[in-house]
């Protein structure tokens, strides 16, 4: 019985009919080892094993502007659900071309202070009267807080400083200088400041100081006769007073 009941089973499955339409190829399930159509089109597109080219991205451009981190310190605050940490940078960014910037910066993340003292520091740029061997023109001093900073110019001998000074005298592009603190305060950011207020006290000097006095030729009887302006003038106030008389 079992027998019969298959035989008449198989006899009832409908055969194929001559006249349906073939499947296209592509259409449909993939089969097992085949790519569906995104596959497909990747391939079109000439992407490496179905996948897109990936674009090429521009350089990015590097800021003229380099920077140094003085401190970085964790701040805790006690509230009533218990303790929140946040942490304050300090940042100093110069040219090394006369333009220099102290910055401060806080937030809850390290990277997000950091970007918020570079802001900090673009914001309070000053610039510095460079001399022609990287010096300052004249000794400065300068006092912020508790911070006391003195700047003498050394033509020839060096960066003669430390601690924050050193620091903020680098980014600025200053060769030559010796940089004292004169009082005990050890924070950096005061002392950075400290030295910032005093490059910003200096004054540049003029092109008719910075060259010695201009001498005047007159030419006598086959020799040459130098003498200064100042004299040229005495000369004339007594040749002046001697008519008058």
């Amino acid at each position: 019985m079992n027998e019969t009941t298959v035989q008449e089973k198989t006899d009832a499955t409908p055969a194929p009919a001559a006249d349906a339409p073939a499947k296209k190829p592509g259409t449909g399930r993939p089969q097992h080892g085949q790519r569906g159509r995104g596959g497909d089109r990747g391939g079109q597109r000439g992407g490496r094993d179905g996948r897109r080219s990936r674009r090429e991205r521009k350089p990015r451009q590097r800021s003229e502007f380099d920077n140094k981190i003085l401190g970085i310190r964790r701040v805790t605050r006690v509230v009533a659900g218990g303790r929140r940490f946040s942490f304050s940078v300090t940042i100093v960014i110069g040219n090394g071309k006369g333009k220099v910037g102290v910055g401060l910066g806080k937030a809850a993340d390290t990277a997000l202070a950091i970007e918020k003292a570079t802001n900090n520091a673009k914001r309070n740029l000053i610039v510095v009267p460079l001399t022609a061997d990287a010096s300052i023109p004249h000794e400065t001093q300068a006092k912020y807080d508790a911070s006391q900073i003195l700047l003498i110019p050394t033509p020839g001998k060096g960066l003669k400083a430390g601690s924050a000074v050193r620091t903020v005298l680098e980014m600025a592009g200053v060769k030559h200088v010796s940089g004292k603190i004169l009082s005990r305060s050890k924070n950096p950011l005061n002392n950075a400041r400290a030295t910032t207020a005093a490059l910003m006290k200096l004054k540049a000097v003029p092109s008719k100081m910075k060259k010695q006095e201009k001498k005047v030729i007159r030419k006598g009887e086959g020799n040459e006769q130098k003498e200064t302006r100042q004299e040229k003038k005495d000369v004339a106030t007594t040749q002046k007073k001697k008519t008058d008389k």
